[in-house]
């Protein structure tokens, strides 16, 4: 199979998981992004420059607020890929956990390291060359569903990212990268139309944030869980989907 099939054959399994799971893919959302969605927004509206940097320090202070932005915009999705991974694959008494079995068995110290660290190093690639922090998505994109799949530790699940995204780069960044843009493309649409519905900026923001997540990290949380399954069992691995969603 050629990549251009293989790709819309992704797609359609991404289309049709998330219409298939969405009730209980959209509450998750909400449960992570509500607050998520706020430290965010508050990161967007620090007005990095009114602090009287020098003119000299202008230029460090930008890179900052682009190495922030794109840091906590990451934050959340990485975690949230993690908990919908237990969602599709971990079965409970031959059914999917609900939220709260979800809740007790993400791993939660790993789980939350690995977005953090991986939000950190895609935006101080993007600030310094772009490519590499392009390179540090794609690579290591699959660590989350990893730490939960295969109940790995930090080095190991990037690891294995890396291992599993040799050989099938062009796959796993030409699904993950069009959906990450089009959700940050998506983000800053709904902030337009809001801002002249709102007065105040940071709601503006949060709402833009919350819906934006709602509407797209879904999609983008699903395709790291089916890339995962898929190179797992490509490497030999047993990881499997549940073919229903939970009750």
């Amino acid at each position: 199979m050629g990549l251009r099939a293989e790709l819309v054959t992704v797609y359609v399994r991404i289309g049709r998981t998330y219409v298939r799971w969405a009730p209980s893919l959209l509450l998750l959302a909400l449960v992570v992004f509500v607050p998520l969605g706020l430290v965010h927004a508050l990161t967007v509206n620090a007005e990095i420059g009114s602090i009287g940097f020098s003119a000299g320090f202008k230029l460090l202070a930008a890179a900052a607020a682009v190495l922030a932005l794109t840091a906590t915009g990451l934050v959340g999705e990485v975690f949230y890929a993690g908990a919908v991974a237990i969602s599709l694959t971990h079965p409970r008494e031959g059914r999917p956990p609900s939220l709260r079995e979800i809740a007790a068995m993400v791993n939660y110290g790993p789980l939350i390291a690995i977005d953090l660290i991986y939000g950190a190093l895609v935006a101080f690639g993007l600030v310094l060359f772009v490519v590499p922090g392009v390179l540090a998505f794609v690579w290591l994109g699959l660590a989350a569903p990893v730490v939960e799949i295969e109940h790995t530790g930090i080095r190991d699940a990037f690891a294995r990212s890396v291992r599993l995204v040799r050989r099938r780069f062009w796959l796993v960044a030409l699904v993950l990268i069009p959906i990450e843009l089009l959700g940050d493309g998506l983000t800053d649409l709904i902030t337009s139309m809001t801002n002249n519905v709102f007065g105040s900026e940071l709601l503006c923001e949060w709402l833009a944030d919350l819906l934006a997540n709602l509407a797209f990290t879904p999609f983008y949380a699903v395709a790291c869980v089916l890339l995962t399954v898929d190179l797992i069992r490509e490497k030999g691995g047993g990881a499997e989907l549940h073919s229903k969603p939970a009750q």
